[in-house]
């Protein structure tokens, strides 16, 4: 059984998922997620794209996006979730994180197809349009590249049994995020 982890994932090709998020470190992010609703969760393959659905058996507001083995580690994924995008990565330590797809300085959905990373430690996403790199845990953007500091939303993450669910942060969770630059 996978532990629950903070959870995001870059990757150069959406993969159809359920829905994600970055998740709590404990197993207390999504009580009650059992192996029943792990079991019932659906993927699809690189390239397609897919909306998530909650699942009947899972915890109230949680969604079933995927299982952990259908993200590649240190690349992006994009799920819809309740008419949101999001973007999930997996990082070379196991941990999972879900921000929204939605770059906020372009405005394009484009993160799950960028550059994952580290900055002494932290992990980080850039962007692939304007290379603005951001914190997976918390969204806030590291460099700016000389305009004005925006947030991407992160979104809770919970792994149970192998299973991938995403609780959606309300909108107000990051200052600029989904707001047009234009």
């Amino acid at each position: 059984m996978d532990a629950e982890t903070p959870a995001a994932m870059p990757s150069p090709a959406p993969v159809a998922l359920g829905v994600t998020a970055p998740a709590a470190a404990s197993a207390a992010a999504a009580p009650g997620v059992t192996a029943a609703a792990a079991a019932s969760a659906t993927t699809a393959g690189p390239g397609d794209e897919a909306s998530a659905t909650p699942a009947a058996d899972a915890p109230h507001g949680w969604t079933r996006i995927c299982r952990v083995g259908d993200l590649l580690v240190e690349r992006g994924a994009a799920a819809l979730v309740d008419g949101s995008q999001i973007a999930l990565f997996r990082t070379y330590d196991g941990r999972i994180y879900a921000t929204d797809q939605i770059d906020p300085f372009s405005g394009a959905a484009v993160l799950s197809r960028g550059i994952v990373g580290d900055r002494a430690g932290v992990p980080t996403v850039a962007s692939p349009m304007y290379k603005q790199v951001f914190d997976l845990r918390t969204g806030l953007c590291l460099d700016t590249q000389g305009k004005e500091p925006l947030s991407v939303r992160v979104h809770p993450v919970a792994v149970t049994d192998g299973v991938v669910f995403v609780k959606l942060a309300p909108a107000a969770d990051a200052a600029g995020a989904g707001k047009d630059p234009r």
